[in-house]
């Protein structure tokens, strides 16, 4: 297996030898075109990573975690994934370190642990996809996009939590 990409790459160049395109400078175009794509991107995923990161440490999230858990638990939802629907749409690495939370206090084959597993499979990080999508084609309006998507989020918090009780 560690011959795979070497072999792949090698592929592609004697491909484009044989083609006669000129394989270094396509390969300076691309790379050139990534960069760009990047400097373009940078500033709002700075953004959206700073705000995460005060949501978190100024505890608003614990916040609306609270007050959203007894709606959430008389409505049959594991108390324990609350804070991970509330966050998953913000951020893909926090969520990532609740569920791993979650396997560690409940065990993965828990209600909370397996409603987790198919919540963590069946979400987006809304806001991030957003934010890398929009701005890498500057669409600075993204009109019905973010309330379809966290409807979206949120049928599947829900799908979750009826797909594991029927099936386990």
């Amino acid at each position: 297996m560690e011959i795979f990409m070497p072999a792949f790459i090698a592929a592609v160049v004697i491909f484009g030898i044989i083609r006669r395109v000129p394989v270094f400078e396509a390969f300076r175009v691309g790379a050139l075109e990534g960069l760009r794509t990047l400097l373009e991107l940078a500033p709002t995923l700075v953004g959206l990573i700073v705000a995460v990161n005060m949501l978190k440490s100024s505890g608003f999230t614990e916040l609306i975690c609270t007050a959203v858990s007894p709606a959430a638990e008389f409505l049959g939802f594991p108390k324990e994934i609350v804070p991970m629907i509330l966050l998953r749409p913000v951020s893909g690495g926090g969520s990532t370190a609740l569920l791993t939370g979650i396997y560690k206090e409940c065990g993965p084959d828990s209600f909370a642990g397996l409603t987790a597993s198919v919540l963590a499979g069946s979400t987006e990080t809304t806001f991030y996809a957003i934010a890398v999508y929009y701005g890498s084609v500057g669409i600075k309006k993204t009109r019905h996009t973010l309330v379809s998507a966290l409807s979206a989020d949120l049928t599947a918090a829900v799908m979750a939590v009826i797909t594991v009780r029927l099936f386990y």
